[in-house]
């Protein structure tokens, strides 16, 4: 019995080949099976892939890209991924983009625009075949990397890019109509930063539609934060309004823990409807009224534009829009009167 070392025999890699002749078709019917196009019958299709099954055949995903001069692959650039907004808009684009076939390298630029730039420019350096893009905010540059490159854009307004949003000015009037119709005469409004475009829509509609028909106590801004800028918790504080619309949750779940700690109840002694829809705000304490912003539709509408324009299909640039709607929970009530509403 020899006691040398023994090793084995290098395992011969399966082929396209090895699976058309072990399914007994030709390397062109084998191909359609495998990808799912050309003209071959279901019992065959479904034989030549039970057979590359059996025989450990893997698709050489890096040449069939070559051939097709395409990656497989999209980015994805949000500017906040620690915002509880996005990681719903990253499942439901990832989820989409699988569906079609298409993997996705997911950026998080930080809020920072000379990332969001660096980002851009390597994704495409990285052959992306296309790019969902949330801008930090409405004005950047960083657009002049994108030539030729498919591109949808999230939420911002960018021209020469394909849109797509929520009705913002239409929620924010949807707010402000449903606290003028719980019977708050004084209603304040704090908004979220006003570079951005869509913050800037919902809080005037809502500021619009308040002035018109009751009073506009204040109006003030804050970051995408918790944490509250001076003026808004003087504001708070103030007593001067009986309801506020808040531009965003995630600045109206700062406001609840103001509010608790300054003994203020809400909605007994102050109403507010926020804006988005996070899953944050069904679990604040009272659960958050606010304006759904539809992330699903909006994107799975980004990734069949994309994969569209990916795959060739001329379209003209559009602005796609979808509508929002109110999610009544426990955080409003009729000035002076309690909430009966569900936790929904």
């Amino acid at each position: 019995m020899s006691t040398g070392d023994t090793k084995d025999a290098p395992q011969k890699r399966i082929t396209l080949k090895h699976v058309a002749k072990a399914a007994g078709v030709s390397l062109a019917s084998a191909s359609y099976a495998m990808n799912g196009s050309g003209s071959v019958g279901e019992e065959t299709r479904a034989r030549v892939l039970e057979v590359a099954t059996s025989l450990g055949y893997r698709q050489n995903l890096a040449a069939k890209a070559m051939r097709a001069g395409r990656t497989g692959a999209i980015g994805l650039v949000i500017p906040d991924v620690t915002n509880p907004l996005f990681p719903s808009l990253i499942q439901s684009i990832m989820h989409r983009a699988q569906q079609a076939h298409y993997s996705v390298i997911v950026v998080d630029t930080e809020g920072v625009e000379a990332k969001e730039s660096n980002a851009i420019k390597l994704l495409v350096e990285r052959g992306v075949d296309g790019l969902v893009w949330f801008p930090i905010r409405d004005r950047t540059d960083a657009g002049r990397f994108l030539e030729n490159v498919p591109t949808v854009v999230v939420d911002r307004t960018l021209a020469n890019f394909e849109l797509v949003q929520a009705d913002y000015a239409g929620g924010g009037r949807l707010a402000a109509e449903y606290l003028v119709g719980l019977g708050h005469k004084n209603i304040g409004v704090i908004s979220g930063p006003s570079d951005v475009l869509s913050m800037t829509e919902r809080c005037q509609a809502a500021m619009d539609y308040i002035s018109a028909h009751v009073h506009l106590a204040f109006c003030s801004e804050n970051a995408f934060s918790t944490d509250l800028e001076a003026d808004v918790v003087r504001h708070v504080k103030s007593g001067k309004a009986s309801a506020l619309f808040v531009g965003a949750d995630l600045i109206a779940i700062g406001i609840l823990k103001l509010a608790e700690a300054e003994g203020i109840r809400i909605p007994q002694d102050l109403s507010i409807v926020s804006f988005d829809d996070i899953p944050w705000a069904r679990l604040s304490t009272p659960p958050l009224t606010t304006i759904e912003m539809p992330l699903e539709d909006m994107a799975t509408e980004a990734v069949d534009i994309l994969t569209r324009r990916i795959e060739g299909h001329p379209e003209l640039r559009r602005k796609i829009v979808f509508e929002t709607s109110l999610i009544e929970r426990q955080s409003a009530a009729p000035f002076g009167g309690k909430t009966s509403k569900a936790h929904k």
